[in-house]
């Protein structure tokens, strides 16, 4: 924007802001030549509940789908496989689409591929007790792999594909470097977990993570369909499960709500988060991500890790949340293929060894969807070199519900803006569907909240550019630094980044979160951009807690989430800010009293509110 915000000046730079974003074509692989190759088989056949023994004993079950000949029977080759782990019940997505299950298996096996779909341990027809991601769960799913590749139905060329759980477990599987991985295609998996989604900004998240325990929990309680074979495992299996429901899931939900260990990070976190054993993973891996995923943060963090070490990989970022991102929906606007064909090329290329000449011309390292232009962005990188840091100050004082404060680039007018504590604020956002993983979209899909966010603006502080003269591109991560006093010492920012339409319609771009005494900024795994910070990184434990002292002022850096949009001209840059976000987070039931009072923003030159983004 000259990196300078004017007053909209000429209706003709509306054209000028929409040539420049770099959109990557669409339909651009299928313009290069490369078609998905066809069936090569009619049927396939389904072997349920394998026994696959682990190194302590504990059998985890897999079911086995290999392509039929013209005679029905499976066809008598060794093939390449595809392995998926899962913790929603192989009995009850095996074979399905979209949704959580992901791209049907049924399209890579009519053309030569075996498809396992294994129960994590302690889940759907596994035996032992569930973890969640734990150590033990790792090892076991480098185990699987290689278990795969030994198989005599197997060419011992083994590839994994899955969504969200079964793209987490991808990359805890190829950190353990098993024999006979080639490669991986994780969708919407996360890498800090804790960051991502388990405590976004500091507090509990209680829209997605009871809906998602349970979900596990309850999946796990269908009776195993050997059960009636091998009633003595499928009794055993019905204990670990109730095992599993009273000595992990009930006591860490409850523990985390009553503000004990599991609401502050730690090893716990640690040992469940790709990102700590990122730079043990060197098969080629692509990725798809989502704009209002649960794990929108943590994706390009997967990225940009394997990216920065040489590890051949791609991304492909769109307007999605976790249901969309999982099923592939609308991947093919990005103008690469569905996301079956889009598998069918990875696999065909490093898994089956086909060469693909193009494979690297055709599509990218990184394609993201950008917001308010509705284009397809292609780039090298996602915090890439070309980004430069663009630093708005907030000026005056802004009344909830009744007169904003302003952005500028010029002189601050000294104000304070107090915000009462609004325990609804959030509730009709976008938020409230990207945090319970887009059961909103899918149960009420012309849902006005989704579409505008003017009324959950009106539970807090608003401050806003003028009309732009030229466009705002944004990429990637964002900081607000909200200079913060409180009576408590203590409560949260929700803070909200908008694009504001000539007709007063509110676009929610991103969103971000801190708790305010959780603000202890740790610079070294902080993120900067020419030198301004866009990413801060808090430690969140108990003891790098400070509350405020009575009377103190203090900057608070708030993380908001990594985005691409273009703000056009004419259009206005806001940020929202509010004191919940429901039904999203809440605090752990010591801290309430605290978060029930008024929080106050100060913008002064004294105390210079900002906020900074990484523009191009």
């Amino acid at each position: 924007m000259g990196r300078r915000i004017t007053v909209l000046t000429t209706v003709a730079l509306v054209a000028a802001g929409l040539v420049a974003t770099g959109p990557a074509p669409a339909g651009a692989a299928a313009e290069s030549g490369w078609q998905p190759r066809p069936a090569r088989f009619d049927g396939s056949t389904t072997r349920t509940d394998l026994r696959i023994p682990m190194d302590d004993g504990v059998v985890l079950r897999g079911d086995l789908t290999l392509p039929t000949g013209a005679d029905g029977e499976p066809v008598d080759r060794r093939l390449p496989v595809i392995v998926t782990i899962t913790a929603y019940n192989k009995s009850a997505t095996g074979g399905a689409a979209g949704g959580l299950a992901g791209a049907p298996p049924d399209y890579l096996v009519s053309r030569g591929y075996a498809q396992l779909t294994v129960d994590a341990r302690g889940t759907g027809s596994s035996g032992g007790v569930w973890g969640a991601f734990s150590r033990r769960e790792a090892k076991d799913a480098g185990a699987v792999v290689e278990w795969a590749h030994s198989r005599r139905w197997s060419n011992g060329r083994v590839g994994m594909s899955g969504p969200s759980y079964m793209g987490i477990s991808q990359l805890f599987a190829a950190s353990r470097k098993p024999a006979g991985l080639r490669a991986i295609f994780p969708q919407v998996p996360a890498a800090d977990v804790y960051r991502d989604v388990v405590a976004s900004g500091g507090q509990v998240d209680v829209g997605f993570i009871p809906l998602w325990l349970g979900l596990v929990t309850g999946a796990g309680l269908v009776p195993p369909a050997y059960g009636a074979e091998e009633p003595e495992s499928g009794f055993g299996t019905l204990v670990d499960r109730l095992m599993t429901a009273t000595t992990f899931t009930a006591p860490l939900l409850t523990d985390a709500v009553l503000g004990r260990d599991p609401a502050y990070d730690g090893r716990f976190y640690r040992d469940r988060s790709p990102i700590e054993v990122i730079d043990r993973v060197d098969v080629p891996t692509f990725l798809v991500g989502g704009q209002d995923d649960l794990f929108q943060r943590g994706t390009p963090m997967v990225f940009d890790a394997l990216r920065r070490r040489g590890v051949p990989v791609k991304m492909v970022v769109g307007p999605w949340d976790h249901l969309q991102g999982s099923a592939g929906t609308g991947l093919e606007d990005a103008g690469y293929g569905t996301l079956s064909e889009l598998q069918l090329r990875w696999f065909d290329h490093y898994v089956r060894g086909k060469a693909d000449p193009a494979l690297d011309a055709d599509i990218p390292p990184m394609t993201y969807y950008e917001q308010g232009t509705d284009r397809w962005v292609s780039k090298g990188q996602w915090l890439a070199r070309d980004l430069e840091p663009t630093t708005l100050r907030l000026s005056g004082s802004a009344v909830p519900a009744l007169s904003p404060g302003s952005l500028t680039q010029g002189e601050v007018t000294t104000g304070e803006s107090v915000l009462p504590p609004v325990p609804v604020s959030g509730l009709c956002t976008r938020s409230a569907n990207q945090w319970t993983a887009g059961i909103m979209q899918q149960v009420w899909a012309d849902n006005p909240c989704l579409r505008d966010n003017r009324l959950n603006d009106l539970t807090g502080a608003v401050f806003e550019t003028e009309p732009l003269a030229s466009p705002l591109r944004i990429q990637g991560p964002i900081n607000a630094r909200l200079f913060t006093s409180t009576p408590s010492g203590d409560g949260m920012w929700s803070v909200t980044v908008e694009d504001v339409a000539p007709d007063g319609t509110v676009d929610r771009l991103t969103g971000g979160w801190q708790v305010i005494s959780h603000r202890a900024l740790d610079r070294a795994r902080s993120t900067y951009v020419d030198g301004a910070l866009v990413q801060p990184w808090h430690p969140f434990t108990r003891t790098a807690r400070a509350p405020l002292a009575d009377g103190e002022v203090a900057p608070v850096d708030v993380e908001v989430f990594p985005t691409g949009a273009a703000i056009r001209p004419g259009h206005r840059l806001r940020v929202s800010v509010q004191a919940f976000d429901v039904p999203h987070l809440l605090p752990p039931v010591p801290d309430l009293p605290s978060t029930l009072v008024p929080l106050t923003i100060h913008t002064s030159p004294r105390h210079p509110s900002t906020i900074t983004l990484p523009t191009r």
